[in-house]
């Protein structure tokens, strides 16, 4: 009985979150559901590509197609649903933002022929959604954030030359995380660091999963684009910067907004047009069995001088004349 009454519950939410949302107005053109995982900004900035990549194909929201958003607030049980929600109100295509969005969108279409758009999945082939990246073959497709793995520890050497240890915080659950932490095991000896790991299962656990890491000694801590550490990446920050621990991020929101001393990062606003063309397509007549997934991987240096400025940190040479990035 308490399942069913909290099933009913998060339906519940599930709805209201959409209806507050925005879009989804009716119009003579196709239905279009954006699920996104969790209200952090390089998701939000992957949204906003994906809405100006479908508008720049020709789909603009009550003009000349339907856009039904729902984010679901970082819960796996509301992504679920909202998932089933849009395949029983016969979307014609499903984007989903991250990979915790686009398993469960995924597992809900497949049955239903509905085509899945992904976007920012580092590991499409490990987290189950495509067979082959240029052959997919599954009825899914989108864009891979491929992190530059050797350029950040190049610039994290670079900013703390006699650093060793690197510290990892990740979600066991999370296959993207998964992937980008052997990623960087697998390099992260030929920069002259060791990796120290903590894997946590929720973000109730972020808080102790940074203490654990504070406490071992590590140098630094590495971000990943991991959505439960991301989202509360002020509980990490709580833990490290009294410490005199600098933290570096995946992308430049975490160095803009999350107190990260720097990043080598992707331009997730870019990724997300991507997305939204590759949707464009699908809707077009594309054949979303063979349309290859796009690797996103162009990256570019960016710093915070305010948050360098908590740990003593400069510019090192070769980083001179990078961009800047303060909130």
């Amino acid at each position: 009985m308490r399942k069913n009454v909290t099933l009913l519950l998060l339906l519940a939410l599930v709805l209201m979150l959409s209806a507050c949302s925005g879009g989804g107005e009716e119009v003579d053109g196709p239905k279009i559901g954006i699920l996104q995982f969790a209200p952090h900004a390089s998701l939000d900035n992957c949204y906003d590509g994906i809405i100006q990549g479908l508008a720049d194909a020709g789909y603009v929201d009550g003009k000349t197609c339907s856009i039904e958003f729902i984010n679901g607030q970082g819960e796996s049980e509301t992504n679920s649903l909202a998932a089933a929600n849009f395949v029983n109100s016969g979307k014609d295509i499903i984007i989903a933002i991250a990979t915790p969005s686009a398993m469960p969108a995924y597992a809900a279409a497949k049955d239903a022929g509905i085509p899945v758009i992904f976007s920012a999945v580092s590991d499409p082939i490990g987290a189950g959604l495509v067979l082959d990246i240029d052959a997919p073959g599954t009825g899914a497709s989108g864009t891979s954030d491929g992190l530059n793995y050797e350029g950040q520890l190049r610039m994290i050497r670079a900013f703390q030359p006699d650093a060793t240890s690197i510290g990892i915080l990740y979600t066991t659950s999370e296959a993207n995380s998964l992937a980008q932490l052997a990623n960087y095991q697998a390099i992260a000896a030929d920069f002259g660091f060791e990796i120290v790991a903590v894997g946590i299962t929720d973000a109730s656990e972020v808080a102790s999963g940074a203490a654990s890491l504070v406490a071992s000694g590590v140098d630094c801590i590495n971000n990943l684009t991991d959505n439960n550490v991301v989202n509360n990446f002020a509980m990490v920050t709580a833990a490290a910067d009294p410490a005199g621990i600098p933290c570096y991020g995946s992308e430049e929101e975490q160095v803009a907004r999350y107190g990260c001393v720097a990043s080598e990062t992707l331009d997730y606003i870019s990724l997300g047009h991507i997305t939204g063309t590759m949707a464009a397509e699908v809707l077009n007549g594309g054949d979303i069995m063979t349309l290859p997934v796009r690797l996103v991987s162009d990256s570019e240096p960016v710093y915070s001088q305010i948050n360098m400025d908590k740990f003593g940190l400069e510019l090192p040479e070769g980083y001179l004349g990078i961009r800047e990035r303060n909130e």
